[in-house]
Order: C-alpha cells, then sequence, then structure tokens
C-alpha cells in the first residue's frame, strides 16, 4: 500500500471506529485520489479529500411505534448529510436490520461521488433504519414510516435535503414518509423521490438503476466494438434493480439465466424472458414470494444457500447487496469466461475481488458510475417537481441514456491508461472528486 494511503486509511479508521463499510469504501477511493492530489497541490494544501470523508451532519434518533398488537417497537434512524458542495443532500434511505452508522456512512460517501458523475446538482446523503419491513402489517409500516418522518421532517427539505427509496423502501413506504412529511409541512413540495405517478413521481424512476446499469454496460462494450447482443448474463438479486436490468437486458438481445435472493439463486440455462419476468415480478412485488417458487414453476435448478458466481456467463450484474463478490467467486466468474462486470448494487464486490477484476483487465463498470442512473432520475424528478410539469417516458429514457453515456465519457477521461486499458475505478473516483473539490474550494474553507 502507499505509504500516503497508509497514513491516510489510519487517522480514518482512528476517528471512525467499528465501521469496516465505511473504512473500505474510503479506501478504494483514496487509492485512486492520493496520488491525484500529490499532482494538484490545491486539493492537498485545502485538505479537500479529509473533509469529503468527514458528514457535514450525522442525525440518529429514537423511532418508537405501535404494532398491531397494541405493543410499542422502538428503532433507530439515522440521516446522514454527507456533503452538499454542488446541491442539496441526495440519497436513499433503507429499512433493513443490518443497518448501523458505519453502513450509511459508507454509502453516504459512494453517494457523494456518484451524484458529482450524473452533471446534476446533488449533493450525497444516506439514512435510514434497523426496522425491517419483511412480515410486518401495512398498517405497521405505516405507523413506523410516520413516526420516522414525524423526527426527519425538521431536517430535510426540498432545497436542503430529498430523501429517495433504497432496500426495504419502496413506493408503499415513500408514500407513509410523504403523507407524514406533507400533513407536519402543510406544504405539497419535491422533498422525496421515488413518488408514485399520481402525484409528482416521474416515470422511468422505478426502472432506472437497472436500465442504466445497462445502458453503462453497453458504453464499456462499444469501446471495444461489441454489444450485449447474444451475451449470457449472470444477475444477481430479484429486487427492483435486478428486475429492470434484466428487462433491459432481454431488450438489447442478451440472455439472464440467474436471479437470487437472500435464500438462494436459480439457474435458468434457457433465459428468463419476458413472461417468465412479468411472473417473477409478480412474485416479488406483489406476492413477496421467494425465488425458489420460479425454479418450481419453470422448472429449472434451485441452489438453496448459494449466490450464482459458480455460473458460466459473458457479462455478471451483481443487483443485489454490498460485498456480495469475494475474490474466490471473482476468479470463478474470470475462469468461467467472464468479460464485463457492471454493478447494479453498492459496493457489492469485495477490494480483494476488484483486484482480482484488475489483475485480469476485464471491463468493470464500478457502482458509484455504472448503477448512477437511479439518483440520476431522482434529480430529474427534483426538477419536474419544481417544475410542476411532468416529462414523457421516452423523454425521461433519452435524459438517462444522454447521462449514463456522459458518466460513461467521464470515467474515460480520467480513467485511460497506456495501451486502450479504461480503469474505470480511478475515473469514477477522480472525475466525481474534481467537480465536489473544486466547487468546495469555491466556497471557502468550510
Amino acid at each position: 500500500m502507499d505509504p500516503k494511503v497508509e497514513q491516510f486509511m489510519s487517522q480514518i479508521q482512528a476517528k471512525n471506529p467499528a465501521q469496516p463499510e465505511f473504512h473500505q469504501a474510503v479506501h478504494e477511493v483514496a487509492e485512486s485520489l492520493i496520488p491525484f492530489i500529490e499532482e494538484n497541490p490545491k486539493y492537498k494544501h485545502a485538505k479537500v479529500l479529509e473533509r469529503i470523508a468527514e458528514p457535514e451532519r450525522v442525525l440518529m434518533f429514537r423511532v418508537p411505534w405501535i404494532d398491531d398488537k397494541g405493543e410499542i417497537q422502538i428503532n433507530r434512524g439515522f440521516r446522514i448529510e454527507m456533503n452538499s458542495a454542488i446541491g442539496p443532500y441526495k440519497g436513499g434511505l433503507r429499512f433493513h436490520p443490518t443497518v448501523n452508522l458505519g453502513i450509511l456512512k459508507f454509502l453516504a460517501f459512494e453517494q457523494v461521488f456518484k451524484n458529482s458523475l450524473t452533471t446534476l446538482p446533488m449533493g450525497g446523503g444516506k439514512g435510514g433504519s434497523d426496522f425491517d419491513p419483511k412480515g410486518k402489517s401495512d398498517n405497521e409500516v405505516m405507523h413506523f414510516c410516520q413516526s420516522f418522518m414525524t423526527e426527519l421532517s425538521r431536517h430535510i427539505g426540498p432545497n436542503t435535503d430529498v430523501p429517495a427509496g433504497d432496500i426495504g423502501v419502496g413506493g408503499r413506504e415513500i408514500g407513509y414518509l410523504f403523507g407524514q412529511y406533507k400533513r407536519i409541512r402543510n406544504e405539497f413540495t419535491g422533498v422525496l423521490t421515488g413518488k408514485a405517478i399520481e402525484w409528482g413521481g416521474s416515470l422511468i424512476r422505478p426502472e432506472a438503476t437497472g436500465y442504466g446499469t445497462v445502458y453503462f454496460a453497453e458504453e464499456m462494450l462499444k469501446m471495444k466494438g461489441d454489444s450485449l447482443k447474444g451475451k449470457t448474463c449472470i444477475v444477481s438479486g430479484s429486487g427492483n434493480v435486478a428486475q429492470f436490468t434484466t428487462e433491459k437486458i432481454i431488450e438489447l438481445g442478451g440472455k439472464v439465466v440467474t436471479l437470487s435472493d437472500s435464500g438462494g439463486f436459480i439457474h435458468d440455462p434457457e433465459g428468463v424472458n419476458s413472461e417468465k419476468l412479468a411472473w417473477a415480478m409478480d412474485l416479488k412485488n406483489i406476492r413477496r414470494g421467494r425465488i425458489s417458487e420460479y425454479a418450481e414453476k419453470f422448472g429449472c435448478e434451485y441452489y438453496k444457500g448459494e449466490r450464482p458466481w459458480d455460473i458460466k456467463g459473458d457479462a455478471v450484474f451483481p443487483s443485489a447487496t454490498e460485498n456480495e463478490i469475494n475474490a474466490e467467486d471473482a476468479k470463478k466468474l474470470i475462469a468461467n469466461g467472464c468479460k464485463l462486470i457492471a454493478e447494479g448494487a453498492n459496493m457489492p464486490s469485495t477490494p480483494d475481488a476488484i483486484e482480482v477484476y484488475m489483475e485480469s483487465k476485464i471491463l468493470y463498470g464500478p457502482g458509484k458510475a455504472a448503477n448512477a442512473g437511479g439518483v440520476a432520475v431522482s434529480g430529474l424528478e427534483m426538477t419536474q417537481n419544481s417544475m410542476r410539469l411532468p416529462w414523457s417516458r421516452e423523454e425521461v429514457d433519452e435524459r438517462l441514456q444522454r447521462i449514463m453515456k456522459s458518466i460513461h465519457a467521464t470515467c474515460v477521461k480520467y480513467g485511460q491508461e497506456e495501451g486502450d486499458y479504461i480503469d474505470y475505478v480511478k475515473g469514477a473516483n477522480i472525475g466525481g472528486f474534481v467537480k465536489v473539490a473544486d466547487a468546495m474550494l469555491s466556497q471557502g474553507a468550510v
């Protein structure tokens, strides 16, 4: 490890103990940025990276609510307002039992770079709770969301901090949260994104992260004179990102052969076609069932308690959760002929896995670039709310494609190595950093 990176990381770890995910995210960025900062002393003198790694504000609060049995439950709520140099804080809310301060700081830190890459005026933030919506009634979810928003409402606003959905926070939760905000503040504003289309939402928003990841993958392949047509694709997850990644791959002529959830994965060698995908979407979104039911319905293999990294494929789209691919998994993927990895999830590859990708010189699109389509369309939703005008599906999709092409071009600009190799990690990190850093310098040492 570069001694300067090591010194920087020792400070981060001492200041933020017991937050391994945050350490991992900062380290990944520091490896690219510290050599760049050494060559650009204005950033070094102003300690811009040290400032970006420290949240502007951390909110942590109690969320009491009453379940269907009349018993009081207590959860913990968070909002990390990481950086507002280029716009209001923007980033999702995650409701999941694993949520803690370190995970949200990692997500908020990543969000700063991701939002910068979109070209839209959005700062970075993240929030959520250790509440688990799974197995809860609509009434219980509503009671929790109302309690959560009662506290959060005093800290957010359309020009201050605009949360969105993330794992465990879909249309139902956004609706309950928005209703409570409106009740408390007596105003109808674009304070949350991911809203229903009837009351301020944007077309293409549910599809945006998955579609954007596939658009980014297609741009990477175009650089090599190739495309997704005819490619066998491995997709993990079966939630929102995985569903729309699969939909767009099918549309572009690729074949998706896996889907997964926390119980295991299915392998469908014939491919998940549009009809099978519609069935899987109904299973996960409406009936809230397990992916094993897909295997029973369509007569394919189900691998309980496993992830799909043993399956042969040309392109891999990890779309489930952080750190789902380790170094051993990465080696299997490369051995099985994988030529491209585009991350739909946030930080789904461990640092050791990323090293394997880099050594093998495959096309690797890190999450902060490849999955930025979701927050990009959230930004477009904010614009539509400000204008009080909805855009057509075609217009939003066209803007999304333009944004993903622009992100790809930024990664190429800053990530070009000797020969034809593009280091997309370096490109995304430096490209995202420069815009935020320059804004911070312009605004003074605050």
